[in-house]
């Protein structure tokens, strides 16, 4: 009976140190000083394509950048996390990006996007937005554009709360929500266009503020990043080649060793 005690004492110990061996590990807290994970969203996909010019899509050309931008901070952080809201040509709700950011904890939340001019191809340059209120009335037509991806996704009225891509009112209504970020935002936003004017060498529009539904309920610093105007022949040449592409990333890499090396000293 004893020699039977024993079998079944052990057995038990040996599952229940098998039962341990398969449970996961709790995820480490963020070090709340270090800039070490980035959320990298290349806008549109899938079934919207976003803005075209005559030959790029911008969810095609979002997505080469937003890869090329995370190889280059793999290879040279190897300690920062990053992650994408997509790695393929595939639709997904801006309300899912946000919350895939937020539910990795993320320290940075870079949205890229191709920009367009209606009715003009001689516009050009990049803006880098943070949410917030509107300055001009161009600054609400881009956020309108971005922000009527909605209408494709399913119980957009109440997955947005009755949002409305094409109230005004509704997108200076948005700029609540980011206000504890907008320093930090801003100052990337800055290192970025920055960046662009100093490697691309290519006009900057500047930092500008706007209500968008992507960076709406984000938790962190976050920005939307118009790389360059698909209206534009010539943007569209530079943005849909590989050197172009390459260029984009760098300058956005760049930035963010700037704003990762300033934030982690203060």
């Amino acid at each position: 009976m004893l020699k039977v005690l024993k079998i079944v004492g052990a057995a038990g110990c040996l599952m229940l140190s098998v039962a341990f061996a398969f449970q996961e590990e709790p995820e480490p807290e963020n070090d709340p000083r270090k800039i070490d994970v980035v959320v990298i969203d290349a806008g549109h996909g899938g079934h919207d394509i976003g803005t075209r010019g005559r030959v790029a899509r911008e969810s095609r050309t979002t997505l080469k950048i937003a890869l090329a931008l995370g190889r280059k901070i793999k290879a040279e952080m190897p300690e920062v996390k990053v992650l994408y809201t997509r790695t393929s040509d595939v639709f997904v709700d801006l309300a899912d990006r946000s919350a895939y950011a937020n539910r990795n904890r993320a320290d940075l939340f870079v949205s890229i996007h191709c920009n367009y001019a209606p009715g003009s191809s001689r516009v050009r340059g990049t803006e880098t937005y943070v949410m917030g209120l509107h300055k001009t009335e161009g600054n609400l037509e881009v956020a309108k554009r971005e922000n009527s991806v909605i209408l494709q996704e399913n119980n957009y009225k109440q997955k947005y709360k009755g949002f409305d891509p094409d109230s005004p009112l509704a997108h200076i209504m948005l700029a609540n929500y980011q206000s504890a970020f907008l320093t930090s935002s801003l100052r990337y936003a800055d290192h970025v266009e920055h960046q662009f004017k100093t490697i691309t060498q290519r006009s900057s529009r500047g930092v500008k503020q706007a209500g968008f539904l992507v960076l709406w309920r984000t938790t962190m610093p976050s920005v939307l990043v118009e790389t360059g105007f698909l209206s534009n022949p010539t943007e569209e040449s530079y943005l849909n080649s590989d050197r172009g592409q390459d260029e984009v990333a760098e300058s956005l890499y760049t930035a963010f060793k700037q704003y990762k090396r300033e934030m982690e000293r203060y």
